[in-house]
């Protein structure tokens, strides 16, 4: 379907169109006509279906009666609501609905923690009708007094199910009950537990149930496959797959904060244009990492499962799980961001003897079994995409120029010579090695 078959206005469908979208998704299809009509709506996709627009251009759409230049705060207040789970994910949002928004008079803004609040403040008091924010910061500005929240229309909640996972509960209770009883409630996110459900009917009105893929499926366009290697070979597989191949952009996931520092420093030193992403950063160094990584600047951003959800790059190429998550669900989530906008992805997983619970777990989730190598077909695939060069002297030595990488001296220092990285045998195809 068109966007323009949905009856959005023309403000709504300029910026659409300066995007370079026409074509709808499956879930804006079917929402956006639902909650422009104004029922509350529960609706499942799997990530890079276009959730955002889902809820945000309808939303617009509705509160723009109230659209206007004045300069009195008292004349903007905040009449939609939308809560994250993660600061990334919110400055997504927010980025999605200034666009769409932007030819219209009204107001947006975002607030999360770990930055300094006083800048918010300034904005907040100044007015804003749609307001993106993380639970804990919100409930920051409640006390605080710079925020009012009794003339809210709509709340949305964006990821909800992984509010609950990170303890949000609480807070988005004490956030409810300073809303008006009457509002329009929207939930969207890539699945839907039971604890979810059992939220949904306690603040859903006669919902809309929208779900344009199974529960717990992945992107049809994401192909899989599990590496099986020795647990102290990871590493060294993860740095021989990374340099076999020629992409400018490629995410890595552990599990802890701790292995994505000892990772990203070992890539580092390999030559890799590297970076880490978790929570133990500051605000403004996790928004710096994400912004080199999207520019271009890193090639490899390794992550915890904080880059799972709110990290949108429509040509991401590859994700590899270094480690698998312990909550199979988060598998989902993490190799959801490839195969995103209509195009091809490739999720690839080290797995170690230590791992295979959790393979196992990811696999019953899915349904279905996840394709398995050996770390020797890893090596000898990533040997064949190399580019070898055989050495005069040592005729079965391989040696795989480096891929191009940003100079990490300054401009006046002399130039060292390429470093030539020399594969053993066993990363060679058959008929190369040793006999």
């Amino acid at each position: 379907m068109k966007f323009t078959e949905l009856g959005l206005d023309e403000e709504l469908l300029r910026s659409i169109s300066e995007q370079g979208y026409t074509e709808t998704t499956p879930v804006q299809d079917q929402a956006i006509p639902v909650i422009l009509a104004g029922r509350d709506v529960m609706a499942s996709a799997q990530t890079g279906t276009g959730k955002t627009a889902a809820f945000a251009l309808p939303v617009l759409q509705n509160i723009k009666r109230h659209a206007n230049t004045s300069a009195s705060p008292a004349r903007h207040p905040v009449r939609v609501l939308t809560l994250t789970p993660t600061r990334e994910l919110a400055v997504q949002v927010w980025e999605a609905v200034r666009e769409y928004g932007k030819h219209t008079a009204l107001r947006t803004t975002v607030v999360y923690g770990g930055i300094n609040i006083d800048p918010q403040i300034k904005e907040l008091k100044a007015g804003v009708e749609f307001l993106v924010s993380t639970p804990g910061r919100l409930l920051d500005h409640v006390q605080q007094k710079t925020v009012q929240l009794g003339q809210v229309e709509v709340l949305i909640l964006d990821e909800a199910d992984r509010m609950l996972d990170m303890g949000f509960m609480p807070d988005i209770k004490r956030i409810l009950a300073l809303l008006p009883a009457k509002r329009q409630n929207l939930m969207f996110s890539a699945t839907f537990s039971e604890d979810i459900k059992r939220l949904a009917n306690q603040i859903l009105d006669d919902p809309v149930r929208i779900q344009v893929a199974a529960r717990n499926t992945i992107a049809e366009l994401v192909t899989h496959k599990v590496y099986r290697v020795g647990e102290n070979r990871k590493r060294e597989c993860l740095s021989v797959l990374l340099r076999s191949r020629e992409l400018k952009q490629v995410l890595v996931f552990t599990s802890t904060r701790q292995m994505a520092n000892r990772l990203s420093q070992f890539l580092d030193r390999e030559g890799f244009s590297c970076g880490a992403l978790h929570s133990d950063k500051t605000q403004a160094e996790r928004l710096q990492a994400l912004n080199d990584f999207k520019a271009g600047t890193l090639a490899v951003l390794v992550a915890t499962d904080i880059a799972a959800r709110g990290l949108d790059i429509e040509q991401l190429p590859l994700v590899i799980n270094f480690e698998l998550p312990p909550n199979p669900e988060d598998y989902i989530h993490r190799v959801g961001r490839t195969g995103r906008a209509g195009l091809p992805g490739e999720a690839i997983s080290l797995v170690s003897p230590s791992d295979a619970e959790s393979l196992s777990g990811i696999e019953k989730l899915l349904k279905a079994p996840l394709a398995v190598a050996s770390e020797s077909d890893l090596l000898r695939q990533s040997a064949v995409q190399a580019v070898a060069l055989v050495s005069a002297d040592e005729h079965v030595a391989a040696l795989v120029a480096a891929p191009p990488r940003p100079v990490r001296h300054a401009p006046s220092a002399p130039r060292s010579a390429p470093r030539k990285t020399q594969i053993p045998a066993l990363f060679l195809p058959p008929s190369t090695q040793v006999k």
